[in-house]
């Protein structure tokens, strides 16, 4: 597993747990939700997680970066499919 999927994946479960949590418990388990929210999107500013730090320390390797190519506006006619 790499540390963006697992990262992923933490996010998911604590955001389900949270709503879980904050429906059948105590509405301040929202509180938790607001948490996961704000760290991933002051990431998204600063590029920096605590989460991540955790899973290079646990060993788990950065993912290669996606090879996905760029979108055109042509027909596939004038780009076939490798055979």
């Amino acid at each position: 597993m790499t540390i963006e999927r697992a990262l992923r994946l933490l996010a998911g479960t604590m955001v389900l747990i949270s709503l879980a949590l904050t429906v059948w418990v105590h509405p301040a388990w929202a509180l938790l939700t607001a948490f996961v929210g704000l760290n991933l999107l002051q990431s998204s500013f600063t590029n920096w997680c605590p989460a991540v730090w955790l899973f290079e320390r646990i060993g788990l390797e950065r993912g290669e970066p996606s090879r996905r190519p760029h979108s055109s506006k042509s027909s596939d006619s004038e780009n076939p499919a490798p055979s």
